[in-house]
């Protein structure tokens, strides 16, 4: 085996090890219940109701940052689809039986964490308009990334990886 080959086994097993401590905490019905919640809700639900209420609360003022937001969301969801497709990697769950899946995956694959990149993008732009919203959404974002990971359905990669898109779309939507 070459160095790199070798680097890429050693960092594919830590992936698997961290996802497999995560996965653990899922043993206990609060923990599971809780990270259960936050990941359905991160469905869409959430943001969904974030926009609805800048839309009642400012009316014509909060049209831009919904648009904003929508268009982020579309943009995200293009990129996520497209490196599911072309990754195909398998989800912790379905890779390694010490691993139980404790939430229904929207879809097959596990590269790149949609949930997390929805959430970062969504915050980034929310709280770029309204920056009081910061302190609940980024605990709610780190929430949501942490669940994934605790329901055995992305390894920290995927959720670093949807975090890092997901930031990354959000600043470019500023640019465009």
């Amino acid at each position: 085996m070459t160095r790199l080959e070798l680097a890429c086994d050693r960092f594919a097993r830590w992936d698997l090890a961290v996802c497999e401590r995560f996965n653990r905490a899922s043993r206990r019905p609060p923990i599971r219940l809780l990270f259960a919640a936050v990941s359905r809700l991160a469905d869409g639900l959430v943001w969904y109701t974030l926009m609805l209420i800048l839309l009642v609360w400012h009316r014509s003022n909060g049209v831009r940052p919904v648009l904003h937001m929508a268009l982020a969301g579309g943009v995200c969801t293009l990129f996520y689809k497209g490196l599911k497709h072309a990754t195909a990697r398998p989800r912790p769950c379905d890779a390694c039986a010490q691993i139980q899946r404790r939430a229904r995956p929207l879809d097959q694959f596990s590269f790149p964490s949609g949930h997390t990149l929805h959430a970062v993008a969504f915050s980034l732009v929310a709280s770029a308009y309204y920056p009081g919203l910061l302190w609940l959404l980024v605990p709610y974002t780190l929430l949501v990334a942490l669940s994934r990971r605790v329901l055995g359905l992305h390894y920290p990669t995927d959720a670093l990886a949807g975090g890092a898109l997901g930031a990354v779309i959000a600043a470019l939507s500023f640019i465009v």
